[in-house]
């Protein structure tokens, strides 16, 4: 029980005064990128609202990240608009409890160990990639409009940037909101504010079923964006997690992090929003205004239904210039700066996989998109480095009848040619002996290219003894080799 009683102190009660500031500046900085989504979606504003304030409050207790902050995402609305304009709302609500089960699934299964695959050149691509989409989001904010917004936007980022030297009790993002709103309402501006984003919802969410037929032909519709929500929504979640990890020097528990966003969306789904999954912009914002447990998530959620449900007057008046500057400070603080001077000193195909993650990131504002493209570059980069660590030492004794072959390194796919190329078959000999002991053989390519080796020698007229195969490589030879079987050489040769 000790542990568990220290887990739950450490996660909700350790920085309770952090929590809670952080949580205020994120519930209103969630506000208007849930409306946004929405939009985007092709859905009501309080589709995006109710799931950002659902999402929240359960994945801070379900997830596996303290101080992560999950909500209505961009990058899963982009998914939906196909469904919600061939088949409503009601088909998404359904898609949105369906991608909870897969991700659900997904956690069970453990795919969350997956992430130590994606290369630290990927997540560096991955966080350049957001910090570029989070400040492009916010050009229309700043295009075409009168000079009070420019004036009140260099006045916030002043403000964020200036405000720590005085204190740091209160998070700088929160002071600008208010400050901001306050000199706005004073002033009788006329600028675009959170209230001309769209209509805040003035009741709380009911639990619904989605008025859909429980059949087949409903499964095959939503089955499909169902599979790419739960992909996109847990890569993001994943690498967002790994982020916030680094920053906060914690760990997180990805598995329980896959169940946690489930469970989240299967519940969102019941109250009519929609999909989503962890924000990297919100959770920088979180983190860098002190939060770092579970309360701060779960005070971002239920803040931002008491603000749009019951204060929503006031936070519509909330000029959007102020969560501009907000935002603005999140790029900039997520951008990793030192990457650019690391293009010259790190290896070429590592700055490759940061800058293909980049630009197709960008060019498609998909996240899932590019972390796909940097951790399939990453594969074929390593596959092809590790490929080339194999050497194939030869000798050959005092009589000159018996040549030695000892192999070094690994054998797989990408190797196997290499293996296959080392050999001399012409030569005349009447025994060749090919040490394994150092090597590995990882997969039926590899035993394929062994096969070729020891026929090859022994359509020659050559006696062949392979030694030193270790226990997983013999146990793949056992199974898929042929060169051992009876007859096999014979038929080769006629």
């Amino acid at each position: 029980m000790l542990p568990t009683l220290s887990s739950l102190r450490r996660d909700w009660l350790s920085n309770v005064r952090g929590d809670l500031l952080s949580g205020l500046v994120v519930a209103l900085a969630l506000i208007p990128e849930a409306i946004a989504f929405s939009i985007i979606a092709g859905v009501d504003p309080k589709v995006g609202l109710y799931a950002s304030f659902s999402i929240a409050v359960i994945i801070a207790f379900a997830g596996g990240r303290p101080g992560m902050i999950s909500a209505a995402t961009g990058a899963m609305a982009l998914v939906m608009v196909t469904l919600v304009k061939e088949h409503g709302l009601q088909y998404l609500l359904a898609a949105t409890v369906l991608t909870g089960v897969l991700q659900i699934l997904a956690g069970l299964l453990r795919l969350g160990a997956l992430m130590r695959f994606v290369s630290r050149s990927v997540i560096t691509g991955f966080v350049n990639a957001l910090a570029l989409l989070i400040f492009m989001a916010q050009l229309p904010e700043l295009t075409n409009v009168s000079w009070h917004v420019y004036a009140m936007t260099a006045a916030g980022l002043a403000i964020i940037y200036g405000f720590p030297y005085l204190t740091k009790a209160i998070p700088s993002p929160l002071v600008t909101i208010v400050v901001l709103t306050g000199v706005a309402l004073a002033l009788d501006l006329d600028i675009r504010t959170v209230g001309d984003m769209g209509q805040l919802p003035d009741s709380l969410p009911v639990f619904l079923l989605p008025e859909v037929p429980l059949n087949w032909q409903t499964l095959t519709i939503i089955f499909p964006y169902a599979a790419t929500l739960a992909v996109v929504g847990l890569l993001e979640s994943m690498m967002t997690a790994s982020i916030v990890d680094e920053l906060t020097d914690t760990d997180s528990n990805k598995n329980r992090e896959c169940v946690g966003q489930g469970v989240a969306n299967i519940a969102t789904g019941f109250i009519g929003g929609m999909a989503g999954c962890a924000m990297i912009g919100q959770s920088v914002i979180n983190v860098k205004s002190g939060g770092r447990g579970r309360l701060s998530t779960l005070f971002a959620g239920a803040m931002l239904l008491v603000f749009v449900v019951f204060l929503g007057d006031w936070v519509g008046k909330i000029p959007m210039a102020a969560l501009v500057a907000v935002m603005i400070m999140v790029s900039i603080g997520t951008f990793s700066w030192s990457s650019i001077k690391n293009l010259r000193q790190h290896p070429p195909s590592s700055s490759l996989v940061m800058i293909a993650t980049v630009v197709v990131t960008v060019a498609t504002h998909d996240l899932a998109r590019g972390g796909f493209v940097g951790v399939l570059l990453s594969g074929l980069f390593f596959a092809h480095k590790v490929g080339r660590v194999l050497r194939i030492d030869r000798s050959l004794d005092e009589a000159g009848t018996t040549r030695s072959y000892a192999v070094v390194g690994q054998v797989f796919f990408a190797s196997s040619e290499a293996f296959i190329g080392s050999f001399d078959f012409k030569e005349v000999v009447t025994q060749v002996r090919i040490d394994v002991s150092r090597a590995h053989f990882w997969d039926i390519t590899a035993i394929s290219a062994l096969d070729k080796v020891v026929l090859k020698f022994k359509r020659e007229g050559a006696e062949v003894e392979v030694l030193g195969l270790n226990e997983a490589s013999a146990t793949l030879v056992d199974r898929f080799a042929i060169h051992d079987k009876p007859g096999v050489v014979g038929q080769l040769t006629h």
